[in-house]
């Protein structure tokens, strides 16, 4: 094409030449006006016009000398206002073949563009016309869908109808679940910080720790409630609050199937749009992460998740978006849609705030994840927090109970959602029984009785404190989770001839405890001076437990002592700490979930390491905490008589 505007300027200037017409000067002023004239050919007389005037060629342009006409001109073809020394008459021949390279190469690009351009539109009309079809079959296909229906089809969905009429009374969970953080029982301390932590213009990431059915779940729903209220925090009225079992999420290392961050959708798998799938682009699929966004994801059992999830998890939290990605995804697709290109270019909104619940211990949480959250514990609930519940239950339920009846059932469970479920239960057998009939539905201990019987229910705690003494039996105290428990600990001795004594112990109780058991022989011998290597000794923990640490030291030192000496320990008390062969008492793990085991035992003084002090408030639950350093002074409070007396 260049070639070919080359060949017709110069063919041009050439003739001219050949015919003799004027003198050189002459002819170099027609080819300077036929250049003029092709060069305005192709950008139009207006555009020039305006073009000259920008560039300060105008006045050179009108001019009669040629060396000003050709100095214009060189503004105009080569856009260069700084062209501003005159040619000579040397140079303007050479001057003039460079201008007619440029005008070859912007006739070349002006017939190029002019093709494509033509090509645009014949594409567009095509477009139009590919559209105007799809609207077409759409509509075609809406007509022929009013017409699908037959009579077998039409009787189906009549039926379906028909089932959404009918309507069950809520369930007793539904009814009796807590409706204000007031009606949430035992966590007072955790919902306060559960609301300082939410109810702020930064609202951390949140992991909830603590036994079953204290109402984590319940109140994280209804702080989140209450912060929407709320002028200084982000959420607003319509904040969302997604929850999903982290028992139930899953990785899948094809990224077909992701609940929680979301999924693509590939054409070859099944899940793609029809239209989608046939034009080979894949369709990402947004997860519960985008679904919360403005609001809370609250996982429960967050523990239970998958580990991979659980890391993939972390880079939304800090990216607050999700991305996708797909072999199949191309960005030059011109059938791609436009919220389909948003989704793989920018990612989803994954902007909220995380809480997780979870019933097992932090240490089994990914470190990463539990750096990312700030950490509250819920704590277990005592036998009077339990009335409480049952109690406030029986006033939804609108019914009677016999005054036993919430003791009764604090007997049976310790968590709140199961009393609840208890008490509907009796609730249910105490309708039966009256047939009905009755104006007000009284529930009586036997109700209660008869529902642990059919579910198989026993005594949460079957160990009881006393106001008696008794020699060689002393209570320990045990955790497992959040949940202390009490261990009762007896020793027998049997003097045997000297040197020849033998030492008996529970083997399913543990070689943490059977370490113990050797210690305290040291122990023994220091406070009391006896080896026991003359006495047949046995020390056994009732019911089996094991103990997977060194904390019933002291306590098994207690029950020894007691054995050997005939002293009569207090059964109001319980004790824990590990015991070093000097006699010291050494600090143990689990001292605040202990407290409540020895709560729900009945028990009134609990002997601590003073090394734990700090890990349990003065009088927790109302129990008379005592700091002990060495075993001597556990002894003086186990022994006391005129304490046990007064209890």
């Amino acid at each position: 094409m260049k070639d070919f505007f080359n060949k017709l300027v110069r063919s041009g200037s050439r003739e001219r030449a050949a015919s003799g017409l004027g003198t050189q000067e002459d002819q170099l002023k027609r080819q300077v006006a036929a250049l003029y004239g092709l060069y305005t050919g192709v950008m139009g007389a207006e555009k020039v016009v305006l073009k000259a005037g920008k560039l300060g060629a105008l006045e050179l342009m009108r001019s009669n000398e040629l060396p000003e006409r050709v100095l214009a001109l060189q503004k105009l073809v080569f856009e260069d206002p700084t062209i501003d020394t005159l040619p000579s008459a040397q140079d303007i021949p050479g001057i003039l073949g460079d201008i007619e390279e440029e005008l070859a190469d912007l006739c070349a690009r002006r017939t190029l563009e002019e093709r494509i351009e033509k090509k645009i539109a014949e594409k567009m009309e095509e477009r139009h016309q590919e559209y105007v079809q799809e609207i077409r079959m759409q509509v075609i296909k809406e007509e022929s869908d009013a017409n699908a229906e037959n009579p077998q089809t039409l009787k189906k969905y009549a039926l379906l109808e028909k089932l959404e009429t009918r309507k069950l009374t809520r369930s007793a969970m539904e009814l009796l679940r807590p409706a204000t953080l007031d009606e949430i029982v035992g966590q007072e301390r955790a919902v306060e910080a559960l609301r300082a932590k939410l109810a702020s213009p930064y609202p951390q990431h949140l992991i909830l720790y603590g036994p079953p059915g204290v109402g984590k779940t319940t109140a994280a729903r209804l702080v989140l409630e209450e912060a929407k209220k709320l002028r200084n925090t982000p959420f607003s009225q319509d904040a969302p609050f997604i929850e999903v079992d982290g028992t139930t999420l899953r990785w899948d290392p094809r990224d077909v199937t992701n609940p929680l961050l979301g999924s693509v959708h590939d054409p070859i798998y099944q899940g793609a749009r029809r239209d989608l799938a046939e034009s080979g682009v894949p369709e990402p699929k947004p997860g519960l992460a985008t679904d919360a966004t403005g609001g809370i994801l609250f996982i429960d059992e967050i523990g239970e998740m998958d580990p991979m999830l659980q890391n993939k998890l972390l880079k939304v939290l800090e990216d607050k978006r999700v991305f996708f990605d797909s072999a199949y995804y191309d960005p030059s697709d011109t059938s791609v849609p436009k919220y389909i290109k948003k989704l793989f270019e920018e990612g989803a909104p994954a902007d909220f705030v995380l809480i997780g619940a979870t019933t097992r211990e932090a240490g089994d949480i990914t470190p990463a994840v539990r750096s990312r959250c700030a950490e509250i514990y819920f704590e277990p609930l005592t036998p009077k927090h339990i009335e409480e519940i049952v109690y406030n239950a029986a006033i939804k339920l609108d019914v009677v109970i016999e005054p036993e009846v919430p003791h009764l059932i604090s007997d049976y469970t310790i968590e709140g959602r199961k009393a609840v479920n208890i008490l509907s239960d009796a609730y249910s057998m105490a309708l039966l029984r009256g047939g009905n009939a009755q104006e007000a539905v009284i529930i009586t201990s036997e109700d209660v009785y008869r529902v642990a019987q059919v579910s198989r229910l026993s005594p949460y705690v079957n160990r009881k404190a006393s106001a008696t003494l008794e020699a060689g039996k002393v209570f320990g105290l045990g955790v497992s989770g959040y949940l202390g428990s009490v261990l009762e600990i007896e020793a027998v001795a049997f003097p045997a001839e000297k040197g020849k004594g033998s030492i008996r112990f529970n083997d399913t109780a543990g070689s943490m405890a059977k370490d113990s058991v050797f210690n305290a022989a040291a122990v023994v011998r220091k406070l009391t001076g006896q080896d026991l290597a003359s006495y047949d000794l046995h020390v056994n923990i009732i019911g089996g437990g094991r103990i997977d640490g060194p904390s019933a030291g002291t306590a098994i030192v207690s029950a020894i002592v007691s054995a050997i000496t005939g002293k009569p320990i207090r059964q109001d008390v319980a004790i824990t700490g590990e015991i070093s062969i000097q006699g010291r008492v050494k600090a143990v793990g689990g001292v605040f979930e202990k407290a409540y085991g020895a709560k729900q035992a009945g028990i009134v003084t609990m002997i601590i390491p003073h090394e734990n002090k700090a890990d349990i408030p003065e009088g927790h639950l109302g129990l008379d905490i005592r700091p002990v350093t060495t075993v001597e002074e556990a002894l003086a409070i186990l022994f006391d008589e005129n304490q046990a007396a007064s209890a």
